[in-house]
């Protein structure tokens, strides 16, 4: 293993002459190290740059902070983050991704969860942003991540806690439960590429000591929502945020191509979670529904629908929320 250093890549005298930004990116180097990620002798991948990239708006005071919780080896260095930077630079909000060293990471670990959390800590201040209007953003792991760190933040006595005023979830799983089912039927039927569902089952039953038949209570800690859970122990996480849910179910295409049913589909994770909200008391929740004629892409996933969010409409949303 490497020794590790701070690798400094500050492009403060980068501009975006079309939007007014300022781009700053400051990644450490990368461990010569791996982690396992299935049973077989080949079945691990290389760890990744551990760190941040920051948009600021370029002369224009900063009312507020977006954050995505991204990958930056796999999501190819805050992709889903770039394409707010013009709408949210005109708003006056900064833009924070940041990426811990494990790939794929899905925040098991007390390791990751710490990591993120001190990594927003020194982008706030070492850029002196406002710790005031924080939005969580993102679509597949990046917003699994986000609802991981939110919950392990306020149950934390850390003395810095951010001020999260919003959530915007896009097309993610919050049921565990149902994802382990769901990838349990993929692998019975073989009618598809089996390899993400064996790799995220193998990472469920591993960090979370076993299956939901056989470490239910895990799961279920584990999901942010759980149609499983009886009690719903996390909603009360989430109840005082204000949190846009975007899904595209796209149930055609899941079944022509895929096979895939109703159940094995995120849109049924975040209505329930929507309506779990409800419940308690939140009346600040707001689904939008993409159609099929909203997002022309042939490939229906996570991140196209992300991809397809109208973020002129979404910025307006966020904007609106710091006025409440």
């Amino acid at each position: 293993m490497i020794k590790r250093f701070l690798l400094f890549v500050l492009l403060s005298g980068f501009y975006n002459i079309s939007f007014g930004q300022n781009i700053i990116q400051e990644y450490e180097s990368v461990k010569n190290d791996s982690i396992k990620i299935g049973t077989g002798e080949h079945n691990f991948l290389p760890l990744i740059q551990r760190g941040y990239t920051l948009m600021l708006p370029d002369d224009t005071p900063v009312n507020g902070v977006l954050i995505f919780l991204e990958d930056s080896g796999y999501d190819k260095k805050n992709k889903s983050a770039k394409q707010v930077y013009g709408q949210a630079s005109e708003k006056g909000f900064a833009v924070l991704s940041i990426s811990t060293e494990i790939p794929f990471d899905f925040y098991f670990s007390q390791t990751s969860l710490r990591s993120t959390h001190k990594l927003i800590q020194k982008a706030l201040s070492k850029h002196n942003l406002p710790n005031k209007n924080i939005f969580f953003l993102g679509a597949s792991l990046t917003g699994h991540r986000a609802m991981r760190y939110i919950k392990f933040m306020k149950e934390s006595n850390d003395e810095f806690q951010p001020n999260i005023k919003g959530i915007v979830i896009c097309n993610f799983t919050l049921d565990w439960t149902r994802k382990w089912h769901q990838h349990k039927r993929e692998i019975r039927i073989a009618r598809n590429d089996l390899w993400e569902a064996t790799f995220i089952n193998y990472m469920l039953e591993t960090h979370l000591k076993g299956t939901p038949k056989t470490a239910p209570e895990t799961y279920h800690n584990f999901s942010p929502y759980s149609y499983f859970d009886k009690n719903n122990r996390n909603i009360k996480v989430y109840k005082d945020y204000a949190v846009r849910a975007y899904i595209e179910p796209a149930i055609k295409y899941r079944l022509t191509k895929y096979l895939k049913t109703l159940y094995e589909n995120n849109s049924t994770d975040i209505v329930g979670f929507l309506a779990e909200l409800e419940l308690a008391g939140n009346n600040n929740t707001e689904l939008i529904v993409l159609q099929p004629e909203a997002n022309s892409s042939q490939k229906k996933n996570a991140q196209t629908t992300w991809n397809a969010i109208h973020k002129d409409e979404l910025m307006d949303w966020i904007q609106k929320m710091t006025q409440k």
